[in-house]
């Protein structure tokens, strides 16, 4: 059994194919970042337009890599929510199309829980088939940042959210407010590689309810703080840097593990483009008593082969989409 998985929730055209055991044959993405340089962020109208020029390219280099073709594709899973409407529209209906003229079972993936799965690709201390729950999420991301609880497989309750700016949005912004391309979280980290973490001590959260995240305060100190000290910047860049992302992944670090003391979990997973953050790993590995767990970083990022595998464990739970099957960018996890 071979699955075609589809991935256009961003601004990253994506396609992979596995086999029935989760083993990935093929991962392609086609990244737009080029185009955005300029603007500080993505521009939806942009994406939409690059994914639908794309998608087929990127669906057959899938394919060719995996030495098949489509008339060797069982099932095809696609994401079809949260993202920007506009790309999450051109993966879905591609989807369809392929279900529809080949007669192969469709199945729609949540976004957030191909970020849950991109934990078990190539990822040898874990087993899909054997995994340690309960386990707890921390899904990070320039969009997402939110506690999830897994009590098993394709069980999944939200327990806390950002109210406010996800974390790698914070990084991006402190990045774009020193001048930075985006994205600027691995500018930032590589920035602050060798800086002194400790030289500021910027501010971190002060919500009450123990398992939320707020970073636009975090973001608007970084920012004031660049604006009323432009000689520091030039001089102590690195800690400045540093220190912004010690304050960041403090607040990620202290709630999640609250969160994984409280419920008793097994271990933690922590996925998301930011989960390939260098500090945040050496962190939660230090100060962890449980085991902590992060997907390999080629897989940190959206890819396809993670909706791939999410799309299979529904198709052996029973399910299966249809042909109604819509885009929707406000698609989230049980709460």
């Amino acid at each position: 059994m071979k699955i075609l998985g589809i991935e256009t929730s961003c601004d990253d055209t994506a396609s992979a194919v596995i086999d029935e055991n989760g083993n990935v044959l093929s991962n392609v993405l086609s990244s737009q970042t080029q185009f955005y340089k300029d603007f500080g962020g993505i521009v939806p109208e942009i994406a939409s337009r690059k994914h639908a020029e794309l998608i087929g390219y990127v669906i057959q280099e899938a394919l060719n890599i995996a030495n098949t073709d489509i008339t060797n594709i069982n099932l095809v899973s696609v994401t079809y929510g949260p993202g920007l409407v506009g790309s999450l529209i051109v993966g879905v209906e591609a989807a369809k199309a392929i279900s529809f003229a080949k007669n192969i079972p469709l199945i729609g993936v949540n976004h957030l829980e191909g970020h849950i799965y991109s934990l078990f690709i190539n990822n040898k201390p874990l087993k899909i088939d054997s995994p340690p729950f309960p386990m707890l999420f921390l899904i990070v991301s320039g969009g997402h940042t939110e506690l999830v609880f897994v009590k098993n497989h394709l069980q999944y309750k939200v327990i806390g959210e950002t109210r406010d700016d996800a974390a790698g949005e914070a990084l991006d912004k402190f990045a774009r407010a020193l001048g930075y391309d985006y994205p600027g979280g691995p500018i930032i980290q590589k920035l602050g590689e060798k800086g002194n973490p400790y030289f500021y001590k910027f501010p971190r959260l002060s919500i009450k309810s123990p398992y939320e995240f707020s970073f636009s305060g975090l973001k608007t100190a970084g920012v004031y703080y660049l604006q009323k000290h432009q000689d520091e910047v030039k001089t102590h860049l690195g800690d400045i840097c540093a220190s912004y992302e010690e304050a960041l992944t403090d607040i990620l670090v202290k709630r999640t593990l609250k969160a994984a003391k409280d419920l008793n979990v097994k271990a933690i997973g922590v996925v998301g483009g930011v989960s390939a953050n260098k500090r945040l790993r050496e962190k939660f590995n230090k100060q962890s008593k449980i085991p902590v767990y992060f997907p390999e970083k080629g897989f940190s990022t959206d890819n396809a082969a993670m909706i791939a595998i999410a799309g299979l464990l529904h198709y052996k739970n029973g399910e299966q989409s249809n042909l109604l099957l819509d885009a929707s960018s406000t698609l989230s996890l049980p709460k």
